[in-house]
C-alpha cells in the first residue's frame, strides 16, 4: 500500500518508514519540519489552492513506487468483484486510478473511484474527495470528507485537523518548489485513459485494463 511516508519521500523531509501505515504518527513528524520552514501555504483558504493541492497529490500518488501495479490489481479483479469492498478490488489502485483520471481530464469519474476507494476505508482517496469538492465550492462535501480523513475508527488512527493542514502545507510546498514525484501524466498514457474513456458508452471511465497498466509503468520508470 502507498502511505504517506510514499508520498511525501522527495519533500526533503525527515521521515522514516512506517509499515503499520500510522498516518498520524507520519505527519506528526512533519509537524515540526513544517513549522521551521518558511512562508508555505498555511491552510487551504480557496478553491483554487484547493485545486493546486489536489493537483499535486495526485502526481504523487501516480509517480510513487508500485502504482502502475495497484492499478494492475484493480484491472484484474473479477468481473463479479463488488466495488467498495477492499477484499474484492484492489483499494488503493482504485485511488490511484482516480487520480489519474483527474489530472487527465475526467473530473466526474475521478470522483466515483475515489469515492469507491474511500467507502473501502481508503483515506488519501477521501482527503482528495476533500480537495475535490472543496475546489468545486462544495463546502458541506468538503467537510464531510474531510471529517471521514479525520475520524478514528476500531484499530485506526485518524489525522486530526492540525496534521492534515501540514500535508496541505507540504502539497504547497512541492507545488512551488518541484518534486522528482510530481510529474503529471502526458503522451500516451493520455491516450490510453481517453481510449478507456470513450468505450462501453458510459459517462463513467471503466475499470483500467493492461494496456493502461503498461503504460503507466513505462511513465513511471522514466
Amino acid at each position: 500500500m502507498i502511505t504517506i511516508d510514499d508520498l511525501l519521500q522527495d519533500a526533503a523531509l525527515p521521515i522514516v518508514p512506517d509499515t503499520s501505515f500510522d498516518v498520524g504518527a507520519a505527519l506528526r513528524r512533519l509537524a515540526a519540519e513544517a513549522h521551521r520552514r518558511p512562508d508555505s501555504g498555511g491552510e487551504v483558504s480557496s478553491g483554487a489552492q484547493a485545486g493546486h493541492r489536489l493537483s499535486t497529490v495526485c502526481r504523487w500518488m501516480i509517480n510513487a513506487p508500485g502504482a502502475a501495479q495497484h492499478i494492475g490489481e484493480l484491472a484484474d479483479a473479477a468481473p463479479s468483484a463488488v466495488p467498495g469492498k477492499a477484499e474484492d478490488f484492489d483499494v488503493e489502485g482504485a485511488c490511484v486510478f482516480a487520480c489519474l483520471l483527474l489530472l487527465t481530464g475526467h473530473p466526474e469519474s475521478a470522483q466515483f473511484w475515489w469515492q469507491l476507494s474511500a467507502g473501502a476505508g481508503h483515506r488519501i482517496a477521501a482527503y482528495c474527495l476533500h480537495l475535490h469538492h472543496l475546489a468545486l465550492g462544495e463546502a458541506r462535501e468538503a467537510a464531510h470528507w474531510r471529517h471521514e480523513v479525520t475520524s478514528t475508527r476500531a484499530g485506526t488512527h485518524g489525522i486530526d485537523d492540525v496534521l492534515l493542514d501540514c500535508l496541505g502545507t507540504v502539497a504547497t510546498y512541492v507545488r512551488k518548489n518541484g518534486s522528482s514525484s510530481s510529474m503529471a501524466p502526458t503522451g500516451q498514457l493520455e491516450m490510453e485513459v481517453d481510449r478507456l474513456a470513450g468505450e462501453g458508452g458510459h459517462p463513467i471511465v471503466r475499470r483500467p485494463d493492461q494496456r493502461l497498466v503498461e503504460q503507466l509503468r513505462d511513465f513511471t520508470s522514466r
